[in-house]
């Protein structure tokens, strides 16, 4: 028999207790955001400040480091933090994982000193503590705002979470579009390589941390949720006052005649029994969040060569211009393509379901990707071919109304509570090897060069064919392996 407290909670109307959870989980998402997609623009002015002999361009290998250094981070938080907070709970880690994004986002930013080797050093020590903090909120903000909703818009409020990526996405490209326009407009567009464009890139990554800085507060004022209060800590008194106070709901309405709490599984994380229960949603979860990385992270770091390829008219640009037009390249990309799927995706899941939207998703993205694999030579053909800017566009929207929103929500439903957060990050961290294959393993392809030429459009070709049968497998392993949560209570999908 289902407590009170958390039916009422799966039964409760759309507050504006919500729309805080929302703001104050979706902040740290926005935060993950800034710090992972603004990189590929500070590479571009590392490389005009500290890369004078390789033609102002940072070298793959290095550019391959700070990619995967802040993403080894990300997995390593996810299984640590995922599996802290079904230990010690949800809220008590939460702000640890804050705090380590805010430091070390500041931390970038210093560097601590100017000469190439010291601050590359040191960037990539600062990005890897970043990145033990960005993974740690992924299982912890899913899980929370999973816990907290009704289960008839649950897809929707945890989907509104993740959209704010989308945000951080445009704001990394908006705030060094602005930062570089603000120090060209003071006279340093004399010099191809200003002295204080040292400082601009910097500024850049700090400015990352304000927002998450300012939840800190209401973060730390939120109540334990009272799933993990009641199903974990088996304290159905104090989850039900936790609600009562934040939730506006009577407290005749929730309070229980039969104390006894439920019995938790008997079966320990990673068992057999645990995995002849939940073995199947734990691949699904794990292997579409795998796959979808891929592509999403290939595609987001094949814009620096796109923007060249594409894009780029004039070449002799100093150091602000050339990120200040890349950044309102990524500024188009987010505001037309990527912040539109994700809130598509918030419309739709809970009147579609996950599992229809992961499918279409991944199948559409296949789709444009053979298109832009097959027809690369004669897209490249005419530079500003807006045809082929606006499927590449298309495969941003159908990643966030698709698979790249669906892999965050539903492992956030289907485990029990004692189990959710470390499956959620477990889910995360296996997503991220696929980030690191899609972005560092890609990111070869985008720079590569062979006798000081790029090599031949082949490569990019052939990326995009590769990211096409990704995707078609992603939609194999959903329509085989995932099931649809929508609709009913996160003790019912447990089941």
């Amino acid at each position: 028999m289902a407590l009170r407290v958390l039916s009422a909670l799966d039964g409760a109307r759309t507050q504006f207790y919500h729309f805080k959870a929302i703001i104050i989980a979706g902040m740290s998402l926005f935060t993950d955001a800034y710090d992972l997609f603004c990189i590929p623009s500070i590479m571009i002015l590392i490389g005009r400040i500290y890369y004078e002999k390789n033609k102002y361009v940072t070298p793959t290998k290095v550019v391959s480091i700070m990619l995967a250094i802040a993403l080894v981070g990300t997995a390593i938080g996810q299984v640590v933090f995922g599996r802290l907070g079904d230990l010690v709970g949800r809220r008590r880690v939460y702000g640890i994982a804050l705090m380590i994004m805010v430091l070390s986002s500041i931390g970038c930013g210093f560097s601590i000193c100017t000469t190439k080797n010291c601050v590359l050093v040191s960037l990539g020590l600062f990005r890897f503590i970043l990145g033990l903090g960005i993974g740690g909120d992924y299982p912890l903000s899913a899980t929370i705002m999973s816990e907290f909703a009704n289960k008839r818009t649950r897809g929707a409020f945890i989907g509104a979470v993740f959209s704010m990526q989308g945000f951080g996405i445009l704001a990394a490209s908006a705030v060094t579009a602005v930062v570089c326009e603000i120090f060209t407009a003071n006279g340093a567009s004399k010099d191809q390589t200003p002295k204080v464009a040292d400082i601009a890139w910097r500024l850049i990554l700090m400015l990352g941390a304000i927002p998450a800085g300012l939840t800190f507060y209401w973060r730390m004022k939120m109540p334990e949720t009272a799933r993990y209060t009641a199903l974990v800590e088996q304290n159905i008194v104090q989850a039900t006052m936790d609600m009562e106070k934040v939730m506006e709901i009577p407290m005749a309405q929730i309070v229980e005649e039969n104390l006894l709490p439920p019995t938790p599984p008997p079966y320990p994380l990673l068992s057999k029994q645990f995995f002849q229960r939940h073995g199947r949603d734990l691949f699904s979860c794990s292997f579409t969040w795998f796959l979808v990385d891929i592509a999403f992270y290939s595609s987001n770091f094949f814009q620096s060569r796109i923007y060249y390829d594409h894009l780029q008219t004039n070449k002799n640009t100093n150091a602000y211009e050339d990120a200040l037009n890349f950044a309102t390249f990524q500024v188009i990309i987010a505001a037309c393509f990527t912040i539109p799927g994700y809130w598509f995706t918030v419309y739709f899941i809970d009147r579609i379901g996950r599992v229809k939207i992961q499918m279409m998703g991944f199948f559409l993205m296949a789709l444009v990707y053979l298109a832009l694999g097959i027809s690369y030579h004669a897209w490249t053909k005419n530079k500003q071919n807006k045809g082929f800017l606006f499927l590449y566009g298309l495969t941003f929207f159908f990643a966030n109304f698709g698979p790249n929103t669906t892999t965050f929500i539903v492992p956030a439903e289907l485990f029990p509570a004692r189990f959710r957060s470390t499956c959620h990050g477990i889910s995360g961290a296996i997503g991220k090897v696929g980030a690191i294959i899609g972005s560092v393993g890609f990111v070869w392809v985008k720079n590569d060069k062979k006798d000081g030429k790029p090599k031949v459009i082949d490569d990019m070709a052939a990326s995009f064919i590769i990211l096409a049968g990704v995707c078609l497998l992603g939609t194999a392993v959903t329509y085989f392996f995932t099931r649809e949560t929508m609709g009913r209570s996160l003790e019912e999908n447990e089941d």
